[in-house]
């Protein structure tokens, strides 16, 4: 299946600084940046054809991919001028860049790349910020066999705040971490089908027309994931991913745990389009 990914939104709450232009999708985690660990995962299970949705930094983005990535995400020979790539972690991955505007909502972007899907039946997409652990084959199977129109990974709360309640006197009568109420945050995480177009207006969202309409319709699906996840949606978060990676703590990282059970072996190096 093909992958779409968010990457052009502005990512205002990542940056160190003011003065911090790099994209989100290129902050790093490690030696590689996060958007390479996303596509990592879904590789993983076999899943190598991305169609990356670009807005702010776009230029940055392909310029990883056309040139910088291909050297030091693996060995080359220099002979004459020319790079000769020996083998590269891009290995077998075709990778579509779509412009799809600096203000776009993720509704719209996904409107936007409908044409490079093809028709397929079913698709996935990912906000581009995310880590997991989450089993991706089992999510898919689960959401083909639910008879639903999407799909979302859901994950337990992840706010260290508290909920308080008073009485009428103003007086605490309970605390309660939010993280243990019985609700889900939507994971970012998709299983789509093509009949999410039908819900998404010009301009729309993802979450916020399509998800809730067919919601409502008892036509969404919720894969419920209680492993490893953990977003990289501020400067703070990115750094404990980082400083996680160096620790030797990588969950997400499931290819280092073997071969997944959709993984397809090692094909000559990528496509760009």
């Amino acid at each position: 299946m093909k992958v779409v990914l968010f990457c052009g939104g502005y990512g205002m709450r990542m940056r160190n600084s003011a003065h911090d232009q790099v994209p989100k999708p290129l902050q790093m985690v490690g030696p590689r940046p996060l958007v390479w660990h996303v596509m990592r995962y879904y590789a993983h299970f076999g899943h190598t054809e991305f169609i990356l949705c670009l807005g702010y930094g776009a230029r940055s983005i392909k310029e990883y991919f056309l040139s910088c990535s291909q050297t030091a995400a693996g060995d080359f020979t220099l002979h004459g001028g020319q790079v000769q790539m020996l083998n590269s972690d891009l290995d077998g991955w075709s990778i579509t860049f779509v412009d799809t505007g600096l203000e776009s909502a993720i509704g719209e972007r996904l409107r936007r790349v409908r044409e490079h899907l093809d028709g397929d039946g079913m698709f996935l997409a990912n906000y581009a910020d995310v880590l997991t652990d989450a089993p991706l084959d089992r999510v898919v199977d689960d959401f083909s066999t639910s008879g639903a129109a999407a799909s979302m990974l859901i994950v337990p709360p992840q706010s260290s705040f508290h909920c308080v309640d008073t009485d009428a006197a103003g007086l605490v009568t309970s605390i309660t971490p939010v993280s243990r109420f019985p609700i889900g945050e939507n994971g970012g995480y998709f299983v789509l089908t093509q009949e999410v177009f039908d819900h998404i207006p010009a301009g729309g969202d993802l979450v916020g027309n399509a998800c809730m309409t067919l919601a409502a319709q008892h036509r969404l699906f919720g894969y419920h994931h209680d492993g490893f996840w953990k977003p990289a949606d501020t400067f703070k978060e990115r750094a404990e991913l980082d400083a996680a990676y160096r620790r030797g703590d990588r969950p997400w990282m499931v290819w280092e745990r073997g071969a997944g059970a959709g993984a397809a072996a090692a094909v000559p190096a990528p496509a760009l389009a």
